[in-house]
């Protein structure tokens, strides 16, 4: 009776503690604007896309004769993937690769006025390597990819809306 009491009394001090600390679940972001242009066509563009569209506070557009009714435009100065070899064997086959993954943008408002100067950002994975298991390994790789991406999607959602006012 006393441990179930002692578990009780507990578990309350822990929510407490929690509540009083600032703790609190993340919420969708919001922004200073409400209309965006972007002409981003790869992969980690449809990413962006969905996740701004999914706040439901924003409206992409993408078609160029459209650009005029966008608040803000987002500005795709780089986007690529690379794969670097990061150690050899004896033999000189390869045992690890580096993917990267490196965005370069900018967000500006049609007048001119720059909101986010030039910014990159740079995800990095190191991967080992075997000749025998290669499918598995191309297959590791798309998904490494594929976190990276979402790990940058996230960082231009959170640049994006420290952005307060245009």
């Amino acid at each position: 009776m006393q441990r179930r009491a002692f578990l009780s009394v507990s578990a309350t001090a822990a929510a407490l503690m929690l509540s009083g600390c600032g703790f609190a679940l993340r919420k969708a972001p919001s922004f200073a604007f409400t209309t965006l242009y972007s002409s981003i066509n790869s992969q980690l563009g449809v990413g962006l896309r969905r996740s701004l569209q999914s706040t439901r506070k924003v409206e992409v557009i993408s078609d160029p004769r459209r650009m005029a009714e966008a608040q803000v435009i987002l500005e795709v100065l780089g986007d690529q993937r690379e794969k670097v070899v990061l150690s050899l064997n004896a033999a000189g086959q390869v045992r690890e690769f580096q993917l990267r993954l490196r965005f370069r943008f900018r967000l500006r408002t049609p007048a001119g006025k720059e909101l986010i100067p030039d910014t990159e950002i740079l995800q990095q994975r190191d991967i080992s390597f075997n000749e025998s298991a290669v499918l598995a390994k191309e297959a590791e790789e798309t998904l490494l990819y594929r976190d990276m991406q979402n790990d940058v999607i996230q960082q231009i959602m959170r640049r994006l809306a420290a952005v307060t006012e245009l």
